[in-house]
């Protein structure tokens, strides 16, 4: 007989975006979406339909709606668009449900989405899990600061799920301070342990970023702590600043490289794939995090995989899993200073790199997919069998 702790459970996870595009978010929905398939459990992906939608989005055997997701606003003319469009939608949303029938409901990064998954949460009373991935805080375009339905939203989405984690306890703090959680617990992100290198494609020494180009993001304090190192000479002229990513500040970024006199010194590698990216950090001086916010940030798991020296924002989460001068060094990346005089010592010091390599190599052992994935398998169990 089949324990009920061991029986395959029918997921729903409920993701404010996926591929095409690439970020965070998206790939902690991948990689735990894989892990429950492989773990014979039934899961589907309902993101946001944002327009994109590739013909193969995901495979192994995991299906992907792209759902509509209307909201109504303030003036007369979007509030007739959602009125007309708003039936179709959660025609859309109901039939999913139908369909899959899940035992749980899990939305991942807070926005339309959630609205929508409380919804159905109401509608056929299935257990909510909300995991945030710092989006009140972390987002670009400040939308809960700008959005009493999204606030509102997500207080009664809070306060009727059945379990919150979040990567670190930063983001659950501001939950519970502006959002009026109670309790929560904290899952962390992951990382692929095992991504393929090849010969990494830059050239000499470099300092690396991988990053969604966006403001929160940081890179432009990143550019402007490397101009002054290099105007000090603290950064030697054989150093380069190697960017890989994309996103809405990428032309932006490009001026103020222009502007900065750094043409020759800062190459944009634009968006690279996974192999792309541990070549790319196996090869790196360092790999920096210059965030003005981070919940948690995939990347530094990236840096410890591939043996990169870790300089990681103070900005956000950081100092839960990370502990200054032995498997990172934390800056105030908004210190310009700060941040030009820490790449200068990353870069001067082989003593510190090399115990910087070596902790982090060892610390990234207990950040796998399987084990966030197990993570959540442990959520679930726990409020099904309290239902």
């Amino acid at each position: 007989m089949t324990r009920e702790a061991d029986r395959p459970r029918r997921v729903a996870l409920v993701t404010s975006s996926f591929a095409p595009h690439v970020g965070g978010v998206e790939e902690h929905v991948a990689q735990v979406a894989r892990g429950l398939a492989a773990a014979g459990h039934t899961v589907e992906v309902w993101a946001v339909d944002r327009g994109d939608r590739p013909a193969e989005p995901f495979g192994h055997g995991v299906v992907v709606r792209y759902l509509p997701t209307p909201l109504p606003a303030r003036s007369l003319g979007s509030m007739a668009r959602f009125v007309t469009r708003a039936p179709a939608a959660w025609r859309a949303w109901t039939q999913a449900h139908r369909s899959l029938k899940p035992d749980v409901v899990h939305v991942h990064c807070f926005g339309p989405n959630g609205l929508y998954a409380l919804a159905l949460h109401r509608r056929y009373r299935t257990p909510l899990v909300i995991t945030s991935h710092g989006e009140t805080t972390g987002d670009d375009t400040s939308v809960f600061a700008r959005s009493a339905l999204l606030r509102d939203g997500l207080r009664r989405s809070l306060a009727a799920a059945a379990a919150v984690t979040a990567p670190t306890d930063y983001v659950l703090t501001d939950l519970r301070k502006n959002f009026g959680l109670s309790g929560g617990e904290v899952v962390a992100n992951g990382v692929d342990l095992h991504v393929a290198t090849g010969p990494t494609p830059i050239s000499g020494r470099y300092i690396l970023a991988v990053r969604r180009l966006g403001w929160m993001k940081g890179v432009d304090l990143l550019i402007d702590a490397f101009a002054v190192g290099r105007v000090r000479g603290t950064i030697a002229a054989d150093v380069r600043l190697v960017i890989a990513g994309d996103g809405p500040e990428r032309e932006r970024l490009e001026e103020q490289i222009f502007a900065a006199g750094l043409l020759d010194d800062v190459t944009m590698l634009g968006w690279q794939d996974a192999e792309q990216v541990a070549s790319l950090t196996a090869g790196a001086e360092a790999m920096v995090v210059p965030s003005r916010d981070e919940a948690f940030g995939i990347v530094a798991l990236e840096a410890w995989r591939d043996a990169a020296p870790l300089i990681m924002t103070t900005r956000g989460g950081a100092r839960e899993f990370t502990t200054d001068g032995v498997d990172a060094v934390l800056v105030d990346p908004e210190d310009t200073d700060a941040l030009a005089s820490t790449l200068a010592r990353v870069l001067s010091d082989d003593t510190l790199r090399s115990r910087l390599t070596s902790a982090g190599l060892t610390r990234v052992r207990e950040f796998s997919w399987g084990a966030v994935t197990q993570k959540y398998l442990d959520v679930y169990q726990r409020v099904l069998k309290r239902r």
